[in-house]
Order: C-alpha cells, then sequence, then structure tokens
C-alpha cells in the first residue's frame, strides 16, 4: 500500500534508538474533550458510533495535528473494541464511562466469547480510518495504533467496567488460575491479530496499553502480564515481517509497573513508557545487562506539571533521559 512521504520522522527515529534534532511529543489522550471541534462532533454521535465509522474517526484523529506542533497522531479509537470483538456488550455512558453490562462471573462464561476473531470482519473499520488518516496526513507526521494488553481488558471484561480497585478479577488470578490464563490467551491472540492488521492499513507504530497493571504486584504481573505482552510483541514483530512489511516499532505502557522495569525492558519492545511516578535514569538503569540497543524511554508528564509556569522545567526534567515524552 503506497502513501506519501514521511516528512517528520522524528518519533520513529527515536523508537529505534537513532539520533534526533530535539525529544518528539504526543499527547496521551491526543484526541479529545480539551478540543472544542471534538465536543462538537461528540455532541452529534455515539462515542462508539465514532470509533466504527472510519470517516468520523479519521476526523478526530486530524483535529489536534491541525492545531498543534505535534510528532505524532494517534488514531482515535479504544481498548474495548476487543471485547466487543469477542462478543460482548460494551457501551460508553456519560458520566459513567464504559459499561459492559454483561461481565464474566465464572469460568463457565468464557465460552460465551466468540472465538477466534476474525479481525478484518469485526475491527475492519480501524483498518479503513487508519488508512483514510495515513492518506489525509500527507506525510506530516507518523501515525500510531494501538490496543489494550490483556490483563487490562481482561479486568474491563470481568469488572463489567472500570474499576479502583480491580478486585473481581483479582479473585480470578488467585480462585481460577488456569481459566483466567485461559482467557488471557485468548485475548493475546486477538490483540496479535489486530495489531497486524492496523500494521498492514498504515500503522507506522504500535502501542500496548497495559494500564491496569498498578493493581497487580510484582508476583502477579510476572504471571500473568509479562508473558503475554511478550507473546504479543513477538508475535506481531514476526507477523509483521511475514507479511512483507516495514518494521514497526512497538510500546509497552503499564501504568504504575514500576515493580517490573527490568521485565519490561526484556519484553521485546522498542520502547518503554513510563507513568510520571517513575524516574527516567532509573527506568533506564533498569536495563540488564545494558542492551547494545538500548530500549527507547516513553515518559508521561505529571497532569499537574504541565500546567502554566511549571511546562518548560517539567520537559527540562524529562528530556535528557526520555527519547519521547507524551503529556
Amino acid at each position: 500500500m503506497l502513501f506519501p512521504t514521511l516528512k517528520n520522522d522524528r518519533l520513529l527515529r527515536a523508537a529505534r534508538g537513532e539520533e534526533v534534532d530535539k525529544v518528539p511529543i504526543w499527547i496521551m489522550r491526543q484526541a479529545g474533550r480539551y478540543l472544542p471541534e471534538f465536543r462538537e462532533l461528540r455532541s452529534k454521535h455515539d462515542f462508539f458510533t465514532i470509533c466504527k465509522t472510519p470517516e468520523l474517526a479519521a476526523e478526530i484523529t486530524l483535529q489536534p495535528i491541525r492545531r498543534f506542533d505535534l510528532d505524532a497522531a494517534i488514531i482515535f479509537s479504544d481498548i474495548l473494541v476487543i471485547p466487543q470483538a469477542l462478543g460482548m456488550i460494551v457501551e460508553m455512558k456519560p458520566g459513567i464511562g464504559p459499561v459492559l453490562p454483561n461481565p464474566l462471573v465464572e469460568p463457565e462464561d468464557i465460552a460465551k466469547l466468540e472465538t477466534p476473531v476474525d479481525v478484518s470482519l469485526k475491527l475492519g473499520y480501524v483498518g479503513e480510518a487508519i488508512t483514510l488518516v495515513r492518506h489525509r496526513l500527507e506525510g506530516k507526521v507518523p501515525l500510531i495504533g494501538f490496543s489494550g494488553a490483556p490483563w487490562t481488558l481482561m479486568g474491563y471484561m470481568i469488572e463489567g467496567g472500570g474499576s479502583k480497585t480491580m478486585a473481581k478479577s483479582k479473585a480470578w488470578l488467585y480462585r481460577y488460575p488456569l481459566a483466567s490464563k485461559k482467557l488471557l490467551q485468548i485475548i493475546t491472540d486477538a490483540v496479535i491479530d489486530y495489531l497486524i492488521m492496523q500494521a498492514e492499513a498504515g500503522a507506522q507504530l504500535l502501542q500496548v496499553f497495559e494500564s491496569n497493571a498498578e493493581y497487580l504486584g510484582s508476583e502477579l504481573f510476572f504471571e500473568f502480564s509479562i508473558p503475554y505482552i511478550r507473546e504479543i510483541a513477538s508475535k506481531v514483530k514476526a507477523g509483521i515481517k511475514q507479511k512483507g512489511l516495514n518494521d514497526v516499532p512497538m510500546t509497552i505502557f503499564a501504568k504504575g509497573a514500576h515493580y517490573g522495569l527490568e521485565g519490561l525492558a526484556n519484553s521485546g519492545y522498542d520502547v518503554i513508557g513510563i507513568d510520571w511516578t517513575v524516574d527516567p535514569v532509573k527506568a533506564r538503569a533498569a536495563e540488564k545487562p545494558p542492551p547494545v540497543h538500548p530500549t527507547e524511554i516513553r515518559t508521561s508528564i505529571s497532569p499537574s506539571s504541565a500546567v502554566g509556569l511549571n511546562t518548560t522545567s517539567a520537559f527540562a526534567n524529562y528530556a535528557t533521559e526520555a527519547g519521547i515524552i507524551s503529556i
């Protein structure tokens, strides 16, 4: 598939550990409620209608790129399209967030999931949006694709939405470890195919969000998260190569997983995302022994720091050790 020549490859060079003229920047929730044009469009359409309509998803993806001098676009979608593809109902309720009205309650419920997932059939709209955005960017900046990681998606599928404790999901890990691993593998297989499809459609960097890593301690993280994260990196890269596509750098962001930095550094990803509570110098030191081609660090700025007069100093504090900055 032919696309316009990329003019700003700063993000991709940083992800590969190459020299850049300055640290590339993108925003974690790059297309969202802070933009009046987003709010206007959102007032006319249901959230998942936007996600599943390539023209609308493309428009929202491009909105922040028109306003700001950023180094990447990130496709407008949601990590919960994977549970939807597995046959679960997911609703986005105002003031509440995502709701899954029929969560998995016991291991027998796993049999209700629609597997294996045909990503072209169930999630092809994401690929269409990616291809559309690549053309409309006209090479201005690269496009990031993404997926949720297995443990994080499992949490939503069991909790029935967001949770401040993930108590039900963690109970599964202790009570039903084999069933939990079966579910995690089902999700992993879907994520692998989904990310390869995004690369085929034109995504130039792929990010995996383990947003609920903070609810796991080291022992649970290394048993129920890291193995599946590693499998995703390995098989996605192999699948991309098998299809004859250009190499696509991959990022893993495990929020709150300060206890697992060494494992993440050796999980097969090109970039490790760390949250604002982690010192990037210590994150860099987690690579033991130091590899020939070190994993790049993508760091997030504290929300309270990225306000007003603190912005410049916050960026300066992180720019030395971080290869990529997201806000």
